[in-house]
């Protein structure tokens, strides 16, 4: 077998998983369904695995029936893989091969002829994740775009008797549609211009001449479904309503790698399509991609900050982090985007993780509440230590591959925004330090009781249901071996320098639109530009145990602070009071939980980048 035919088995197999799942879950009982669930996850892994390794440093490309291009044009639909792509689908594959297992005992047991719904609906989430990652043609790529989206609302209001799941699954549908549908009409745009729907094809269609009025908007289009998916500011606000009521192995997988993909889906275009020397400018929208990425970063660690919920706080977390990789990626360099490919591979372990360990904290005590759970997570000593070493690798601490995702991305920033660098030390900082106040408060007991006051209802976690059948079942193993394994994969991405060299390689060879414009024609081009430094580097560590030590002293400063009667603070506080009244309140409540509110601000979002795009 040649390693590109194994492209379209990343896709078949699951979706032959689905349909397996759903016909055999009416007869079978549930530990048949989870097996046979788990071996289709695995098999993809291993394909996945296979085509990694196979690929090497070039493309596998694979023209689906045959229909190859004749004289630089195509009607055929390609798939077309290079370290990165194929990473993305591999560390897809990965997570939700992790969240079937950790789901073998999680839910209540089913009705019979239900029992396959929830493996099958992940299988088929899977089917989309990886086909998008691994597509060469727009359509197709929008196409796996909205399988993956439509999956996904109906897993985040896969608890239909509870009208929460399904009012989040709701918001989340409705604002991911409108974006889709900006998507498909930039497409539209592209086509009738080009008269091609592949990548690469297009790309080469649109360097005959300069970039024009039609091809600004089609850019802006096209990238709005992208950035919405990727929850960037001030197109985030589906995420924390979606992520508060979805089922934690879902919510997993929201935040793990879906939202991932957008910024992914966002650079592969632009790489692919519009970086020619007649495209987009550089400079222009380096600009411009790097200010919607600090401030997403920012309103990602100050809501975070704010939050009780902690899935509403991790999903906050998420944004920030979104933020970090958007930011990363627009810096429109090699460099960058290996920075972004190792945060991207640590981070989606430490989330998933995090998710995981709250599951264990939703199912013995009906809660996630940060003030109601005060000490009562002590009977849970090995989900306390995993919730915190969760905390302190998104904080940056070495050897974490997150500190080393983070220090490759900041040393590639230094040229042009030296700054950038103290952005990614504090929002590291608020965010892990977030997670850190919540773990000790929960699993240790810290400090006083917060006490209670009206937050409102976007901040609380308490009345939630447990998803499980019987809260005082002793938890499963694999609820809490499934974090520890993912966590350690975190680990693993910051000390093992041959997978950070792989990485590097691979950014090279992405953000190289010729390379792969060959590869699609049949012929293979080394790419011309050198490969990025990714090792550790005194500066990057030393950055790292900053944001690390900031994220304690802010946990530390957040439990212990308002009980210590420190002379002469009565100023700052009475500041920080002020800078809350003023930038804090207001931000909590444009996220008011009303659809039309979301969607007004997806409208201004599309305006204004618009806007800055043909300024």
């Amino acid at each position: 077998m040649r390693t590109a035919d194994l492209l379209p088995l990343a896709v078949a197999v699951p979706l032959l998983g689905a349909v397996a799942l759903v016909i055999g879950g009416r007869w079978l009982p549930r530990v048949a369904t989870d097996a046979l669930a788990t071996v289709w996850a695995a098999m993809d892994v291993a394909d996945l695995a296979w085509l990694w390794a196979g690929t090497g440093d070039g493309h596998s490309v694979s023209w689906l029936g045959g229909w190859y291009p004749r004289r630089g044009e195509s009607v055929g639909i390609v798939l077309a893989g290079d370290r990165i792509g194929i990473g993305l689908a591999l560390l897809t594959a990965t997570l939700v091969l992790a969240v079937i297992v950790y789901s073998w005992r999680y839910f209540e047991e089913p009705p019979a002829q239900h029992a396959g719904t929830f493996p099958a609906l992940i299988l088929l989430f899977e089917a989309g994740m990886c086909g998008f990652a691994l597509t060469g043609d727009l359509f197709d790529a929008f196409v796996f775009f909205e399988l993956m989206g439509a999956v996904a609302y109906a897993l985040t209001g896969y608890r239909i008797e509870d009208p929460r799941p399904v009012q989040g699954a709701l918001i989340f549908g409705i604002v991911n549609s409108i974006g889709a549908y900006c998507s498909l009409l930039g497409i539209g745009l592209l086509y009738a211009r080009t008269g091609e729907l592949g990548l690469a094809q297009i790309g080469s269609a649109l360097q005959t001449h300069r970039a024009d009025a039609l091809e600004v908007v089609a850019f802006v289009f096209v990238m709005t479904g992208l950035l919405v998916k990727a929850a960037v500011v001030p197109f985030h606000f589906w995420l924390p309503d979606a992520h508060s009521v979805a089922p934690t192995p879902v919510c997993m997988l929201l935040s793990g790698v879906m939202v991932e993909l957008g910024v992914y889906g966002a650079a592969r275009v632009y790489w692919t399509v519009f970086s020619g020397p007649h495209g987009i400018p550089h400079p222009h929208l380096r600009t411009a991609f790097v200010a919607a990425g600090v401030l997403t970063a920012l309103v990602g660690a100050v809501m975070c900050w704010q939050q009780r919920h902690l899935k509403r706080m991790l999903a906050f977390s998420t944004v920030g982090h979104v933020g970090l990789f958007l930011a990363g990626m627009a810096l429109l360099t090699p460099a960058g985007t290996a920075g972004v490919a190792l945060y991207v591979a640590a981070h989606a372990g430490v989330k998933a993780a995090l998710f995981g360990t709250t599951g264990v904290l939703l199912d013995r005590h009906g809660s996630v509440d940060e003030h109601g759970l005060h000490g009562r997570g002590r009977d849970l000593p090995l989900a306390g230590a995993m919730f915190t070493l969760g905390g302190l690798a998104l904080a940056g601490l070495p050897p974490f591959g997150t500190a080393l995702g983070k220090a490759v991305t900041e040393h590639a920033a230094e040229g042009r925004f030296p700054w950038l660098s103290a952005v990614f030390v504090v929002v590291s900082a608020a965010t892990g330090g977030a997670v850190l106040r919540a773990a000790a408060r929960i699993f240790g007991g810290a400090g006083p009781r917060p006490q209670e006051h009206y937050a409102g209802p976007e901040t609380t976690g308490s009345g939630e249901e447990p998803e499980i059948r019987d809260p005082q079942r002793r938890i499963p193993a694999p609820m809490l071996a499934v974090p520890a394994i993912l966590l350690c994969t975190s680990l693993a991405v910051g000390v093992l320098p041959a997978l950070a060299g792989s990485l590097a390689r691979a950014a090279r060879q992405f953000t190289d639109r010729t390379a792969y414009a060959a590869a699609v024609q049949g012929h293979a081009i080394a790419p011309a530009a050198a490969v990025p430094d990714v090792g550790w580097s005194t500066e990057g560590v030393a950055l790292a145990l900053a944001s690390t030590v900031l994220a304690a002293l802010l946990a530390a400063a957040a439990i212990w602070g308002p009980a210590l009667a420190w002379r002469g603070m009565g100023t700052a506080r009475a500041a920080l009071r002020a800078a809350g009244r003023s930038v804090v309140l207001p931000l909590r409540r444009l996220h008011s939980g009303h659809l039309g509110d979301y969607v007004s601000w997806l409208v201004v979002g599309v305006a204004l980048l618009l806007l800055v795009m043909a300024a």
